[in-house]
């Protein structure tokens, strides 16, 4: 789910896996910013991609961009499934502790300090990360994370609003 744009104003990437339950919620995300885009169109050139969170694939989709919006599951103790932090990355971020990675095989951060050291990142990047309770094997979100997807959508379309309106 891609729409080409040479130089487009916003991207908005879902990373995940839609067969590992939660995991797919950055999917359903994009997915649900792509329906309601038949009713009320994004900025002309908004690309919406789903990827697996290769770190190659996450550098090529935000490549470009002035704004650079990440929807990812997340795990966090205690787990409060649904929950969705925002998180704008400016700056160094935390080294993930040894032998902790994402789900992905790569952490965000990661991929964060790689763009950097190529110059390859986007003019802002912002990162929802929604709590997860199930990322085993299976389709479908686990009922406290589907319902953080509707509201998510409208936070990230308020989000898109807010930066065309301040580039008039």
């Amino acid at each position: 789910m891609k729409t080409s744009a040479a130089s487009a104003p916003v991207a908005v990437i879902g990373v995940g896996n839609d067969y590992r339950h939660d995991d797919g919620v950055g999917w359903a995300v994009v997915a649900g910013l792509a329906q309601r885009e038949k009713q009320r169109p994004l900025p002309h050139g908004t690309r919406l991609t789903c990827t697996d969170g290769d770190p190659a694939r996450l550098i090529s989709a935000w490549e470009g961009v002035r704004l650079a919006i990440v929807v990812d599951a997340a795990h966090a103790r205690p787990a409060r499934p649904g929950r969705v932090h925002r998180l704008r990355l400016d700056g160094d971020l935390p080294q993930a502790p040894r032998g902790e990675i994402s789900s992905h095989g790569f952490s965000l951060g990661d991929t964060v300090r790689l763009a950097r050291t190529l110059d390859r990142l986007p003019g802002e990047l912002l990162v929802y990360a929604v709590e997860a309770a199930d990322t085993s094997l299976g389709p479908g979100l686990s009922p406290q994370v589907a319902a953080a997807v509707g509201p998510l959508v409208q936070r990230i379309e308020d989000d898109i609003a807010r930066l065309t309106h301040d580039e008039r």
